[in-house]
């Protein structure tokens, strides 16, 4: 029996969502379009109104601010292109990202700056990974910023980030902290790593726009959202049949939308339970990692952090060597991003906090989640010593 401990690439599908969704295939669901005007495509439509309502609810925002999507990727895709697109309009070009987030936000973020003429300003992170406030401040204080982006809680390390601190420095740097006043600067945030682990709180934090993902939280891959306030200003980056606020077109996959609603009432209704479950979890794991010679946690133990992701690295060590010695023994486990599959290459993440290349290259990352067990992290330890010896030897 293998041992998964690679959640924050995708959890599996949660039995309650997954028997949801064989129930609403049984039934015959959705039946129809969404958009059409007959009575099974109302249906249809009505059904997807009460995913998009229970999905709000869940999050504490309005069902009218919820514009669902393929997944995280395609979110924040939306939010960085659609930004940039609205900003070309209002003679606001620059994109401002931390270093190190999701390749989802710093890919879009190039495009933007390739394809549409964008701006685009890395601001400064600490030797943890943390967005230096001072570094925000200078960036917005230029003007001219049609975005700011900055995750709640990174994907690799599991750092997670002070998002309110932050959307604060930006209101006091522009000058303005009402939507649609000039000046003003919008502020989105990756919520894919945090939502169901730590509180998200898109309101409470001042955000205008937040991104997630479906198959982190228990729901199949090809469903997530993008959160956006009403009077937020996007732009479409694609034609098509205008669904979606006119933003996302395509027809609405209605059985994912009830799959993304119930995983998320889910994990949110669970979080501060397995928060401390999976805390003790992850402790066991830094213990006996760390207790191996030249393990290094990434994260000190004071460092914000979401309580199911623990990421290292070995000095001396291949790190794709490393990942192939555990997998033959049966454990699946990470060096970060599964965005980037089948690419060596240093973690870009790491560079950005300062560490050498040869470390960037030499990680591993354990995320768990909710089927994780004390077992399965006893296990990982019980062959990571062979499987560092053999990354060792191949280096």
């Amino acid at each position: 029996m293998r041992t998964y401990l690679d959640h924050a690439a995708t959890c599996p599908v949660r039995p309650e969502v997954a028997e949801q969704l064989a129930q609403d295939l049984r039934d015959g669901l959705p039946g129809a379009n969404p958009a059409a005007l007959h009575a099974a495509g109302r249906r249809a439509g009505a059904l997807l109104s009460q995913a998009r309502a229970r999905l709000a609810a869940a999050l504490e925002v309005h069902p009218h601010e919820v514009l669902l999507t393929s997944g995280g990727t395609e979110a924040d895709a939306l939010a960085v292109c659609g930004r940039a697109l609205a900003g070309r309009e209002e003679g606001r070009r620059t994109l401002v990202l931390s270093p190190t987030e999701h390749p989802a936000v710093l890919d879009s973020a190039r495009v933007a700056q390739e394809q549409l003429g964008a701006g685009l300003r890395l601001l400064e992170v600490d030797a943890l990974g943390r967005v230096v406030p001072a570094s925000v401040a200078q960036a917005v204080s230029d003007g001219g910023v049609a975005l700011v982006s900055v995750m709640a809680a990174n994907n690799e390390t599991g750092l997670v980030q002070d998002v309110a601190g932050l959307v604060a420095e930006v209101r006091q740097a522009s000058g303005q902290d009402r939507p649609g006043r000039p000046g003003y600067v919008p502020v989105h945030s990756d919520v894919v790593a945090a939502l169901g682990r730590v509180p998200v709180d898109f309101h409470g934090w001042g955000l205008d726009a937040m991104s997630l993902s479906g198959h982190k939280l228990g729901a199949p891959v090809g469903v997530g959202a993008l959160v956006a306030r009403r009077d937020l200003v996007l732009r479409a980056p694609v034609g098509g049949g205008r669904q979606e606020r006119a933003l996302r077109s395509g027809t609405q996959d209605v059985l994912g939308a009830r799959a993304l609603a119930l995983a998320v009432e889910l994990a949110v209704a669970e979080r501060t339970a397995q928060a401390a479950r999976l805390e003790a979890l992850r402790g066991r794991l830094v213990a006996g990692v760390l207790a191996l010679p030249g393990a290094r946690a990434t994260l000190p133990p004071e460092a914000p952090h979401l309580p199911g992701t623990a990421h290292f690295w070995f000095a001396d060590t291949d790190g794709e060597a490393l990942l192939m010695a555990l997998d033959l023994a049966g454990v699946d486990a990470s060096a970060g991003s599964a965005c980037h599959a089948g690419v060596a290459r240093p973690s870009h993440v790491l560079l950005a906090m300062g560490l050498p290349e040869a470390a960037a290259r030499a990680t591993l990352r354990c995320s768990l989640g909710p089927t994780t067990s004390l077992a399965e992290v006893e296990r990982l330890l019980e062959v990571l010593p062979a499987a560092l010896e053999t990354a060792r030897r191949a280096r």
